[in-house]
């Protein structure tokens, strides 16, 4: 990690000087930034970073705070090659930006696929360390003495030999107006005072006070509510409406038809209050034409997917000769897996203001892509890029949902026909019906085992909605199959000879979407049951025989290892526990876990503990860490326990948390987190826990029961024996 990083006036560092001395340092990533300019009296918000001669430091943050910690982890980043004083940097949003885009997400400005670490941690350090050697250069200079017998710590140069010393802000003058360096060599670990520390969480404060402003706290002045009818089933369109009785509540103000959102069109009642707006919508008349969907049910899909398995799909991968080991082997295994819609059923529901007018728009959005914001606003306005804004806001929860521009384009749709600034808000039940859902998916599994019950042969056929089909075609297009669906299945980490692929591409008309761990919460489930199942076969322990397949992984080998030492893998537990296990390669990151579960007559499963040990390289924060392993096992737990999202007549049957509940705090599990030490570059920590917990459950109530579970969510009526 201390290695040097060769450095050019045009592929890194763009220096301006701003009036009144303050130094202003950006990045610049070839093919993705354009120069910074310093602004006279202003913090030009196209760079990286900013330090004041009051000696603060202001990081320009790209990403979107969600809870899964990065305005602590960026700005530490950037503090430790800079030395900065931890307790003077400050942090500033910055909206829609070629410039900040995420080499990683294909230039986009998206928080997801846990991309934030893994796409900036070097150009935020490296940005933190130029600015401290140019500041060390203006220290040498003022003294005239060698850079190589100063130090900095806390945002002070200071000359040891004679005991001098001068706060960065002191120095931003001089700083900038020396040269960039060509090359600037990144902290060695060794000497770090920031990174692998525990921070608290700099959020957290004003989540605490309520001072944090989410979407939902925006307020513009002359701002009217909106709220929108859509049609209940999907692709269905207004065939006729009636606005009169709408009109009649006091405070609505327009009613209207709107097209432009991807969530289907229908018919906004604008009103001064949310009140207002609900009230009028409740009285609307709307005549529906509900489309081709209007009869599709759940049961359905279900029998179509089972069918369609049977035949053979398109390859996605194909090593050795599956067939010829299957016909010949001692045993042979074929099962299948299934696995419901689910939502995203975030805790705040979807939400964004808009300010239209001739000259410009600004949009105010809780949204984890500046990048999909601007596309909307720009489509939909007409206007020139620069003239749209997005304010990004604290989001609470996103999960990949707010990923998506549908709700960005409605609010933007209304304020440019009333011409005014315009709140859309969301209702839970808008919120559950009218979601981009994680698919629902059909996997059968084949094996073929030798003599001695090692596997030999491994085939997967999956079924499944392509996400990419509708976000970008052109890939499923190319290779043939969704690289989501098939991702975390064909890359099975198992070393097994003669394996096969197989997608079929499902597209019932129900929209889909990313979902936290999108492909691994599928692949951890799927993959890692029918692995139990084989070690149960073969008649080896779980663990074992795990073990014995991961000879060529030896990160994954390291924290199943961990995993099952913490847990006490073949101790006795409490009468009535059990174990199961799973381990999982997710996001840059290795994951495994033991859940220790109980089964009650009555058929209802209690997860008492869960311990989970991840290797995510190396680390910045391990309380935030911590903190995202521990919530994406609840997330993936709930799943697991409660999830599921059925269509009946094309419309979601579920429509708030009383029939799509969460997991109760006296449901969650003693939860502990081993962050195994890592120098290997940062993999991702927000999604990598949520797959493998229900394969870890599923796994205990194999061991609890005798009886396997090939559909979630666990049903108490599969397990009841009184």
């Amino acid at each position: 990690m201390g290695t040097a990083t060769n450095l050019t006036r045009r592929t890194f560092l763009k220096v301006g000087a701003a009036a009144g001395g303050g130094l202003v340092i950006g990045l610049y990533l070839p093919g993705l930034l354009k120069p910074a300019k310093g602004q006279v009296g202003v913090f030009a918000p196209n760079i990286w970073l900013r330090i004041a001669p009051d000696d603060s430091v202001t990081v320009l943050l790209t990403q979107i705070e969600m809870g899964q910690g990065v305005m602590t982890a960026m700005p530490m980043l950037v503090a430790e090659d800079l030395d900065a004083d931890w307790n003077k940097v400050k942090l500033e949003w910055v909206g829609a930006d070629k410039a900040y885009g995420n080499v990683n997400m294909d230039g986009d400005q998206t928080t997801a696929a846990s991309q934030s670490v893994r796409g900036y941690w070097k150009p935020m350090r490296e940005a933190g360390a130029a600015a401290r050697a140019m500041l060390v250069t203006a220290a040498a200079q003022t003294w005239g003495v060698p850079e190589e017998s100063l130090s900095t710590e806390k945002g002070v140069v200071t000359h040891t030999a004679s005991g001098r010393h001068l706060r960065y802000g002191e120095l931003v003058e001089k700083a900038a107006t020396l040269p960039v360096p060509e090359q600037v060599s990144l902290k060695d670990p060794n000497n770090f005072r920031l990174l692998g520390q525990p921070r608290a969480r700099r959020d957290i404060p004003a989540k605490v006070n309520g001072s944090a402003t989410f979407g939902m706290d925006v307020k513009v002045p002359n701002m009217l509510i909106a709220r929108i009818l859509r049609c209940p089933v999907f692709g269905g369109r207004v065939a006729s409406f009636s606005a009169e009785k709408t009109r009649t509540i006091p405070g609505v103000r327009h009613v209207m038809e709107i097209q432009s959102s991807p969530s289907g069109a229908g018919v906004a009642v604008v009103a001064d209050t949310f009140w207002a707006a609900t009230k009028g919508l409740e009285v609307l008349d709307v005549n529906w034409d509900e489309g081709s969907l209007a009869t599709l049910n759940s049961e359905g899909i279900r029998r179509e997917m089972a069918e369609a398995t049977r035949q053979p799909g398109r390859v996605a991968q194909n090593e050795g000769d599956f067939d010829r080991v299957f016909a010949g082997a001692a045993r042979q295994l074929e099962v299948a897996y299934e696995l419901p819609y689910l939502a995203h059923a975030t805790m705040e529901p979807m939400n964004c203001t808009a300010d239209v007018r001739e000259d410009g728009c600004d949009v105010w959005a809780p949204t984890q892509s500046q990048t999909s914001a601007h596309h909307a606003a720009v489509r939909i306005t007409g206007l020139p890029e620069s003239r749209v804004k997005i304010h990004p806001q604290y989001v609470g929860g996103g999960f990949g949902r707010r990923g998506e521009a549908d709700y960005v384009a409605e609010a933007v749709e209304i304020s440019k026909a009333v011409g005014r600034p315009v709140k859309v808000i969301w209702t839970r039940e808008d919120d559950m019906q009218h979601d981009y859902y994680r698919p629902v998916t059909y996997v059968r599994y084949w094996a073929a085992l030798d003599e001695s019950g090692m596997p030999i042969g491994w085939k997967a056929r999956i079924m499944q909605p392509s996400i990419f089909s509708r976000v970008a075609p052109v890939v499923v297009e190319r290779m043939g199959v969704d690289p989501i669906s098939v991702g975390g299945i064909r890359s099975m980490p198992y070393d097994i000879p003669n394996r096969r692929t197989e997608y079929i591409n499902y597209l019932p008309g129900i929209p889909v979407g990313f979902w936290r761990a999108p492909g691994g919460s599928v692949a951890g489930y799927v993959t890692e049951s029918f692995i139990d199942e084989l070690a149960a076969a073969a008649g080896k322990d779980p663990y074992e025989f795990r073990r014995q397949l991961l000879d060529k992984e030896p990160r994954l080998r390291g924290v199943l290892d961990v995993a099952a030492e913490k847990a006490g893998w073949g101790t006795p537990l409490p009468r009535g526990r059990f174990r199961g296990i799973s381990v999982l390669e997710e996001i840059g990151s290795y994951v495994a876990q033991v859940a220790e579960v109980s089964v009650a007559p009555d058929g209802k499963v209690r997860v008492h503990r869960v311990v989970c040990a991840v290797d995510c390289g190396w680390i910045i924060n391990p309380d935030t860490i911590e903190a995202q392993v521990e919530g994406g096992i609840v997330f993936g737990l709930t799943a697991a326990l409660h999830g599921e999202i059925t269509i009946t007549n094309g419309r979601v049957a579920q429509s708030n948390f009383h029939d799509y509940p969460m997991l109760r705090i006296n449901e969650v599990p003693e939860v502990e987190v081993h962050i195994l030490p890592s120098t290997e570059s940062p993999g991702g920590a927000g999604e990598v826990s949520t797959p493998p917990i229900a394969s870890a459950v599923v796994n205990a109530i194999f061991a609890a029961t005798g009886k396997r579970i090939r559909r979630l969510p666990i049903r108490a009526e599969d397990l009841r024996t009184a």
